[in-house]
């Protein structure tokens, strides 16, 4: 009788052992309706609700395919099912991958159950694009709003917010540092449009994932991975890039190769790019033309007529980046990655504070960014489990080093100013995901640490004697900035139909800093800051599917911004006439969002979204005057100026609608879209209301793409509203070198429209080109805020060659 016993019990497991699961790659989610058969077909199976499915019918060396329509078909022998714990991956399809998302929780999740807005921009829209930079990228979403102060820059604007209230991250790796400020901040051109294999933008706060400075938006970028071959034979496959333009005289190459086993996968990747300086177009207002420019000649400071006023003299610009990773995956269970990046510029100038002027004549003989160079090692573990703790395990160590400067001269001047910032960043984070009684119901959770340490000098030289003298560091040398953080994030099932998410997150910042060193030029009425501040954010959001047709979306949430070493500490000329020095009394700003969504879908043809939103910050960090112990004036640079500092002075209120359509005409043909409008206010100090800066007017753009075979056609309309003077922030009415000048005299920014057509032909699995004609019309116009204009009509060819 036990021998019956045993071998019933023997031959039950066996069956079970021979169950296999079939789930997505991304979310690990089951996958329901899996056809399941041999080669003949005369054995068949699908997956159930569970993505469970008996394969006990079909021989051990039996070759089973695994077909759905929305994954890649795979192909295994029961043996290797065996090997893989009798779970099968299956990769979603190409079309299909905007559909999950990794912003939300820093796990792969369905976009369908995620309450807030993310746009995504996948590897393929990015070579269609053929963006220059970063910030070009998140430009051609339509959903992302970019300022430039020089044609070696981008800073993006979110919802009525820009800079330090935005976060970037790379591969889920802080990109911020201490000293990322409140004005344009245009660090990320750092990283490289040629390694990003795709780009998510988290719409509204982020903090209870992200920490610090999500209060407007995240933008996610994730480079491309080493691929492993199936085999022990070494596969190589890898992309050269070869790029020019009209408007900038472009060259730029890029090559990426891979080189993958079984196990380990390298991937090496370079590019540069050299860019001449920008023309821009011929109709427009005549404000934003060259028409002259300071050059020294035999030593001595002079006006120069430029012969072409089009072309903007001083964007010329060049870059290099470099990436090395290495991936080591000894099972499927474990996957090590670590990533090298490098990127740096050669000298570029300020090319905005080179137009300005004071009487007639320019204000600065030279006034120039030294190399930006980053660097950043980042070493990931990858664990699958199915414990009690966790389902999917990852932890990060990351190191990066940023390094800039600023160079400066006054026309006719002999005194050049140089400050020095470097800024070493270590982070450790580890996150967690757990399934909860189903896969549709997951709980994520981690830990985060930040340290930042800023080094800043500052010296003057003579240029006429030669000597070198110390004065005044932008930041006070040797400051730290730390961050430690938990936080707990839940994906609930309410219903088939209703799905809820929530979170808190607990951060704790200390900043340290010591203005000994600069107290010998400024008689500051403090030494030291020693802040800290604890921060705690929550957020929750529902979806629900009201039927086929009709789903919403509701969400609240809060974020905040810690200060970080350019609010507490730093010196700087902010505006003609004012100087910024550092205020030590500060604590964080908190914004608090609530989000509407309705998404429209009638069976996959014609697609609409529409999201409103509004949020309050409140201790706004600003920049006012100030005094010291009540010296409203000092000398900075050879100038008396007024005395500012940031301060926590002022609340703000943003709000906006943002659409976003999609609609497939014929089997070839489609029509995009996509329109934002946000609008704000800010208090003042006297209890008055004026327009937030970082509000940028409406914007947005529109596609008609046709593909059939092997050519894609792309006619596409980009597109900018209007501010007049009364619309403009206080700081930007007096800022008129960036502005066209109405009938009144003041400076307004114009609306301005492009019109432009996008081809790509796939001509083999080998080659493809690309050529598009932007700004045809040639509009001369600049994007709301910019200190330079943008190209004129520009004519991209790139070929690229894979292998």
């Amino acid at each position: 009788m036990r021998l019956i016993v045993s071998l019933f019990i023997l031959f039950s497991l066996t069956l079970s052992a021979q169950e296999v699961t079939v789930l997505d790659v991304d979310t690990r989610e089951p996958i329901v309706g899996v056809a399941i058969y041999n080669v003949d077909k005369s054995k068949t199976a699908v997956s159930d609700f569970d993505g469970k499915v008996d394969v006990s019918a079909f021989a051990k060396a039996e070759l089973i395919t695994f077909q759905d329509v929305a994954h890649k078909t795979a192909q295994y022998t029961k043996a290797q099912l065996e090997t893989f714990k009798y779970r099968v991956f299956l990769k979603q399809k190409e079309n299909m991958l905007g559909e999950i998302v990794l912003s939300s929780s820093k796990f792969a999740q369905s976009r369908k159950n995620v309450p807030q807005k993310i746009v995504g921009i996948s590897s393929d829209d990015i070579t269609r694009a053929n963006p220059q930079t970063a910030a070009d990228l998140l430009e051609a979403s339509g959903s992302v709003f970019v300022q430039k102060s020089q044609q070696g820059g981008g800073s993006p604007l979110i919802r009525g917010f820009s800079t330090n209230r935005l976060l970037i991250t790379l591969d889920g790796v802080r990109f911020n540092t201490a000293i990322f400020r409140g004005g344009n901040v245009q660090n990320i051109i750092s990283i490289d449009p040629f390694i990003i294999d795709r780009t998510e933008v988290l719409l509204g706060p982020g903090s209870v994932i992200y920490g610090s400075d999500a209060i407007g938006g995240v933008m996610n970028f994730y480079t491309k991975q080493p691929k492993l071959s199936f085999t022990d034979e070494i596969t190589i496959s890898g992309t050269a890039v070869a790029r020019v333009n009209t408007a900038n005289n472009e060259r730029t190459g890029h090559f990426d190769i891979t080189l993958g086993k079984r196990k380990w996968s390298f991937l090496t990747s370079a590019s540069y790019s050299d860019y001449d300086d920008t023309r821009q177009g011929k109709h427009g207002p005549d404000d934003y033309l060259r028409n002259n420019f300071v050059q020294v000649i035999d030593g001595v400071d002079t006006t120069v007529q430029n012969d072409d006023p089009l072309i903007q003299v001083g964007s010329a610009f060049n870059s290099l980046n470099l990436m090395q990773k290495v991936r080591f995956a000894p099972n499927e269970i474990w996957d090590f990655n670590l990533g090298l990046v490098y990127a740096t510029t050669s000298d570029y100038d300020r090319y905005d504070r080179l137009t300005r002027k004071r009487d007639g004549e320019f204000r600065s003989a030279e006034w120039f960014y030294g190399p930006q160079k980053w660097f950043m090692t980042n070493f990931q573990i990858n664990k699958e489990g199915n414990g009690i703790i966790y389902n999917r395990a990852q932890a990060t160590i990351t190191y990066q080093n940023s390094q800039e400067s600023r160079n400066d001269r006054d026309f006719g001047g002999a005194d050049f100013f140089e400050t020095d910032e470097n800024v070493d960043a270590v982070s450790v984070g580890l996150d967690f995901t757990r399934n909860l009684k189903n896969r549709k119901n997951k709980l994520f959770y981690g830990l985060e640490y930040v340290y930042n340490k800023v080094g800043s000098s500052g010296q003057v030289t003579d240029i006429t004697t030669g000597d070198v003298t110390r004065t005044a560091s932008r930041y006070p040398d040797g400051s730290t900035w730390q961050s430690l953080a938990a936080y707990v994030s839940t994906q609930i099932e309410l219903d088939p139909k209703t799905r809820l998410q929530s979170g808190l997150r607990y951060n704790h910042i200390w900043l340290t800093a010591d203005f000994t060193e600069n107290n010998a030029f400024f008689a500051f009425p403090f030494d030291k800051a020693d802040l800290s501040t604890g921060n705690l954010t929550g957020s929750i959001g529902v979806t629900h599917q009201l039927s086929k047709t009709v789903g919403l979306k509701a969400n609240l949430g809060t974020a905040f911004r810690a200060p970080n070493i350019d609010d507490v500490g730093k010196i700087f000329d902010s505006e003609p006439g004012s100087v910024v020095v550092p205020n030590p009394d500060l604590k964080s700003e908190y914004a608090y969002n609530g989000e509407l969504g309705i998404n429209l879908n009638f069976s996959n043809m014609l697609r609409f979204d529409i999201n409103g939103y509004y949020t309050l910050l409140n201790d706004a960090l600003v920049r006012r005057d100030f005094n010291l112990n009540g010296v409203t004036e000092i000398e900075y640079q050879g100038e008396v100026s007024n005395i500012q500092a940031i301060q926590n002075a002022s609340k703000s209120e943003v709000y906006g609608v943002e659409l976003g359509a999609k609609a497939n005409l014929t089997k070839h043909l489609q029509l995009t879209g996509n329109f934002n409008y946000t609008n704000g206010v800010e208090q003042e100090e006297d209890g008055s209301y004026v327009p937030v800066r970082h509000v940028a007017p409406l914007f947005g753009n529109g596609h008609l793409i046709w593909k059939k075979k092997k050519l894609t056609l792309d006619a596409f309309v980009e597109y900018s509203g209007k501010f007049d003077f009364d619309d403009l922030a206080p700081s930007q009415q007096a800022s008129p070198d960036l502005y066209a000048t109405d009938a009144d005299g003041n400076p307004f920014s114009p609306g301005w429209y492009t019109l432009n057509l996008g081809s790509q032909y796939v001509l083999s699995d080998t080659w493809s080109f690309t050529a598009n004609l932007e700004n045809i019309t040639d509009q001369r116009y600049r994007t709301y805020s910019s200190g330079i204009s943008a190209a004129g009509r520009n004519l991209i060819l790139a070929a690229t060659y894979n292998f």
